[in-house]
């Protein structure tokens, strides 16, 4: 039997640990496959991910928000072309929930509530389309509640302006760079999370109170 020299075999085992951390890492979710299966998903857009990630991941109900970019059409888009404007990506999250705890008739209300969805392709002081305003369904009876809470918010008078928020079939989503995942926890000192993200956020949080997790109530 042929027998590999010992430097050969230490670097063909460094390169299988190396590339093993580096599947490990790309893996953001913080749930199981088997987790997965008995929860329902939900992917919307609404401006800067920091902001949208943080406002549900206070949601009851809600057990996993994943960072990201959905809408469009060229595979594994990284921030760097998203945030150049030169995809047609938006900044995302992919929300795993459970349906007996909270609804997606909910989530699409808190997801409208969160942000200000009169705005095109900006929020606040970020502005391009990869910030717009967006809902992606992925069967009929989710269009149905995007597009009647919408309708509602148009004919209740609550905004100046109509609401532009694009209800669109679910295509693609890629999950973000690890570091904007859980970043506005992890960085509640950064200046734009100070001064715009947490203002969103604590705002939600006061007007939703009973449907929040215990720990942020």
């Amino acid at each position: 039997m042929l027998k590999l020299p010992s430097i050969l075999l230490i670097s063909i085992l460094m390169v299988c640990c190396a590339a093993k951390k580096d599947e490990q890492k790309t893996e953001k979710s913080s749930i199981t496959h088997e987790q997965r299966a008995r929860l329902d998903t939900a992917y919307f857009a609404s401006g800067c991910f920091w902001c949208t990630e943080a406002v549900f991941e206070r949601v009851k109900g809600v057990v996993d928000v994943v960072s990201g970019y959905a809408g469009g059409d060229r595979p594994n888009p990284t921030y760097q072309q998203v945030s150049a404007g030169i995809t047609n990506y938006a900044e995302a999250v992919r929300i795993a929930y459970d349906p007996e705890v909270v609804s997606y008739k909910q989530l699409i209300e808190f997801f409208y509530a969160s942000h200000d969805p009169t705005q095109l392709n900006r929020q606040g002081p970020d502005v391009g389309k990869q910030y717009r305003s967006e809902i992606y369904f992925q069967n009929d009876e989710e269009k149905k509640l995007a597009e009647a809470r919408k309708e509602y918010l148009d004919q209740s008078g609550k905004y100046d302006s109509k609401v532009v928020t694009l209800i669109t079939p679910y295509t693609n989503f890629y999950e973000a760079e690890d570091y904007h995942q859980n970043y506005y926890e992890l960085h509640p000192n950064q200046p734009y999370v100070y001064s715009v993200s947490r203002p969103k956020v604590e705002k939600f949080m006061k007007e939703y109170k009973e449907f929040l997790k215990e720990d942020y109530k």
